[in-house]
């Protein structure tokens, strides 16, 4: 199994949830991490004191990705502070969902803001920081490559442009060493979407296991990406998702 040692890592949206878990994971293989948040400085500061409970530096970065400047500010940020940075996970997202009617020009704007130019601001300033042989790894979702009901019209187009931002970042970075991957989750058990809440069942009922994922399971594919095993493995998609797709 590779180890992340002596890497830095940068998780955008990683006070709680799924971002959290990825940064945990990162650090538990030994990579120094940096995190975003919003409003969530409680859990950041949880999130930083476990990652240096394990030996390794943590930062906590307070940046919006709806902000272009926090967005490409924020990777400038950790590679000043980290002494460098090898890892970049697109974290950072946000969902809303209703009938394509009645979405609003402010809900589209927002979306979008976060969703896809946040994730290319970033991806964008890391392609000039990241070391030779560092790593991109875009948090999509699996209502790119499935939908199974209404009210994900906005969702769904922005975690669908990542498909094609994944595949030319890859075409632009391999002669780096630069990989550029995009794990697609299914449904897994957050704060802002549990196992046990009013939807679960009918989620679980979309997958071919039946169940909700955990940020864990998620996280073990976004290290396994980060190290050395994933060196070949560059512009392609990874589900996640308990068969939603199959």
């Amino acid at each position: 199994m590779s180890t992340l040692t002596g890497r830095t890592a940068l998780v955008t949206g990683g006070s709680r949830g799924l971002g959290a878990a990825i940064a945990l994971r990162l650090a538990g293989a030994g990579a120094d991490v940096a995190i975003t948040y919003v409003r969530d400085e409680g859990g950041a500061r949880e999130v930083v004191a476990k990652i240096e409970s394990m030996g390794r530096r943590g930062l906590a970065l307070r940046a919006d990705a709806a902000d272009a400047g926090d967005a490409a500010g924020a990777v400038d940020r950790a590679a000043d502070d980290l002494g460098g940075l090898d890892i970049l996970v697109n974290n950072a997202g946000i969902g809303v969902l209703g009938p394509v009617g009645e979405l609003t020009l402010a809900d589209i704007d927002r979306v979008m803001a976060v969703n896809v130019r946040g994730v290319f601001l970033a991806s964008q300033t890391a392609a000039a920081r990241l070391r030779d042989g560092g790593r991109i790894i875009t948090i999509g979702s699996c209502m790119a490559q499935r939908v199974p009901g209404p009210g994900g019209t906005l969702y769904a187009t922005s975690k669908a442009a990542l498909i094609g931002l994944n595949k030319a970042l890859a075409r632009e970075l391999g002669g780096r060493r630069i990989t550029a991957n995009l794990v697609q989750p299914g449904p897994i058990d957050t704060d802002m979407n549990p196992a046990d809440g009013p939807f679960a069942d009918a989620q679980s009922a979309l997958t071919a296991l039946g169940r909700f994922g955990s940020a864990d399971e998620v996280a073990s594919l976004v290290a396994y990406l980060a190290g050395d095993d994933a060196a070949y493995i560059t512009g392609t998609e990874l589900s996640v998702d308990g068969g939603h797709a199959a």
